[in-house]
């Protein structure tokens, strides 16, 4: 059975591979191909408000991780992203993984989810966001080098969550931004440098 369970820097130290790759790649996301480990651990794991893993029997299939989309007026709205491992794709775990972090997301106090950036080219990540209840909600032309594409455009997807029923799990609607989230869906973090509390 796959679990999914807040993330150690261990588990990161096991998720490193698949972040060079798909950095790499530079064909469905807009970081640096040259990061850092230390660069990437502080921007997947350290960050975000949430990062989780989905393993079966110990072995790691991919990771995503949530955080608010903006600070003040926007910080009702929350931002994911995700990555599966090579070895795990075609076997809906980022399905699952987007529908535990949609859970997540109202649980943690947020209305809506926004990607800000979903390359239109990853056809496969764009009908499942759709299927999922997603919007496309605008298009941003010639927004992302591909590697092998050249410059394609990318979407502003979107889903408003707040008529989502909260977890039975979740006791209480948490601050946003704040690290005192209950045990069962996050773990102890330092507060990063800039992050809006």
């Amino acid at each position: 059975m796959i679990q999914i369970r807040p993330m150690t820097a261990e588990d990161f130290e096991r998720f490193w591979p698949t972040f060079q790759a798909v950095t790499q790649a530079q064909e469905t996301y807009a970081y640096d191909p040259g990061l850092s480990y230390e660069q990437a651990l502080h921007l997947w794991l350290e960050y975000p408000l949430h990062t989780l893993i989905a393993e079966e029997d110990g072995v790691l299939l991919g990771s995503y991780y949530l955080k608010a989309n903006a600070a003040g007026p926007g910080s009702h709205v929350c931002n994911c992203g995700y990555m599966v491992t090579p070895a795990a794709r075609g076997r809906g775990v980022a399905r699952l993984m987007c529908e535990h972090s949609q859970q997540l997301a109202v649980d943690s106090g947020f209305s809506a989810m926004q990607f800000n950036s979903v390359v239109s080219t990853n056809e496969v990540a764009v009908a499942l966001w759709h299927k999922l209840g997603f919007e496309t909600v605008g298009r941003l032309p010639r927004a992302y080098r591909h590697a092998r594409h050249g410059l394609v455009d990318c979407l502003v997807m979107y889903k408003w969550l707040a008529d989502m029923p909260a977890s039975r799990k979740a006791k209480s609607p948490m601050l946003i931004g704040r690290k005192n989230i209950e045990s069962v869906v996050s773990r102890p973090r330092r507060p990063a440098p800039g992050k809006p509390a």
